[in-house]
C-alpha cells in the first residue's frame, strides 16, 4: 500500500511539473488526489479493523502507519511542487530584470545614436559654414584681383598711348 501511495504521489508530482504556469494548479490537484487516496486508505483500514476484530487491529495499525507515510510523502511532494513554483517565480523575475536591462541598454544605444546624429549634423553645418566663408573669401579675392588687373591694364594702356602720341608727334 505504501508503494502504491508513493507511486501515486510520484506520478502526481511528475504530471505537475509540465509547465511553470500550471505547477501551482497541478500541485493542488496532486495534493487533492493524494488526500483522497489517503482518506480512502484510512476508510479501508477502519473497515478492516471493524470487520476482523483484534487480529485486524494489528493490520489496521500497519495500514495506518502506511497511510501516515503516504501522507508524509504527499506532503513532501506538495513541498517540492511549492519549491518548483518558487523557483519558477525567481526565474520569471530574473527574466523580467534581464528584459528591463536590455530595454535600458537599447534606450541608451538609441540616445547615443541620436547624440551621434546631432553631432554629425552640427559638424556638417560647421563644414557648410566654413565652405561658404571660403567661397565668399575666394570670390572677394578674385574680384579684387580683377579690379587690380583692370587698373594695371588701364595704366599700361595709358602709358602706351602717351608714348605713341609722343612718337607720332615727333
Amino acid at each position: 500500500m505504501k508503494k502504491l501511495m508513493l507511486g501515486i504521489a510520484a506520478l502526481a508530482m511528475i504530471g505537475s511539473i509540465t509547465s511553470c504556469r500550471e505547477v501551482q494548479e497541478k500541485a493542488a490537484q496532486a495534493g487533492n488526489a493524494v488526500e483522497s487516496a489517503a482518506n480512502s486508505a484510512a476508510d479501508a483500514a477502519g473497515n478492516a479493523v471493524n470487520a476482523a476484530g483484534e487480529a485486524v487491529n494489528a493490520a489496521g495499525e500497519a495500514v495506518g502507519n502506511a497511510a501516515g507515510d503516504a501522507v508524509d510523502a504527499a506532503g513532501n511532494a506538495v513541498d517540492a511542487a511549492g519549491n518548483a513554483v518558487n523557483a519558477a517565480g525567481d526565474a520569471v523575475n530574473a527574466a523580467g530584470e534581464a528584459v528591463g536591462n536590455a530595454a535600458d541598454a537599447a534606450g541608451n544605444a538609441v540616445n547615443a545614436a541620436g547624440d551621434a546624429v546631432n553631432a554629425a549634423g552640427e559638424a556638417v553645418g560647421n563644414a557648410a559654414d566654413a565652405a561658404g566663408n571660403a567661397v565668399d573669401k575666394a570670390g572677394n579675392m578674385a574680384k579684387d584681383a580683377m579690379e587690380g588687373a583692370k587698373d594695371k591694364a588701364g595704366q599700361v594702356i595709358e602709358k602706351g598711348s602717351d608714348k605713341l602720341k609722343k612718337a607720332v608727334d615727333h
